[in-house]
């Protein structure tokens, strides 16, 4: 395991929650549904985060619980803040995610037209041969 999220700790090989920190954790929920920014839900909360580390706080699905983590959140509170990240997010114009355009294959299958021409010259030769070249479209 590398990294242990806030508001948990570790004993004995399980994972606890600490009550101080997962105070905050919850708080920083509550005062992000409540209208603050990102940035300030946490320093209400108590938490010295710049906006993008609250938001992976807040997005870690360790916080509903599982098979290790006992649950800090609730999930009605944790699909509340996704919902609230997206509309703001649509609000600002910023959920226009990075298409990358297809890359365009070369063609792959050829067709060799009729040669009618033979030249002396190997590299006039190999000029005409080339040009007698089709590609197939796929």
């Amino acid at each position: 395991m590398g990294h242990t999220p806030y508001g948990y700790l570790i004993e004995n090989g399980k994972a606890i929650i600490d009550e101080a920190a997962a105070t905050q954790v919850r708080e920083l929920y509550k005062n992000y549904l409540s209208g603050l920014s990102l940035t300030n839900a946490a320093k209400e909360a108590g938490l010295d985060l710049l906006h993008s580390g609250a938001k992976r706080m807040m997005r870690n699905s360790h916080y509903l619980g599982d098979d290790f983590y006992p649950a800090i959140i609730d999930k009605e509170s944790f699909d509340a803040v996704e919902a609230e990240l997206s509309k703001r997010s649509t609000k600002l114009g910023r959920n226009d995610l990075y298409n990358a355009s297809k890359a365009k294959r070369p063609p792959t299958a050829f067709r060799l037209g009729d040669i009618t021409e033979n030249y002396d010259n190997p590299i006039r030769q190999a000029e005409y041969l080339y040009s007698l070249i089709e590609s197939e479209v796929i």
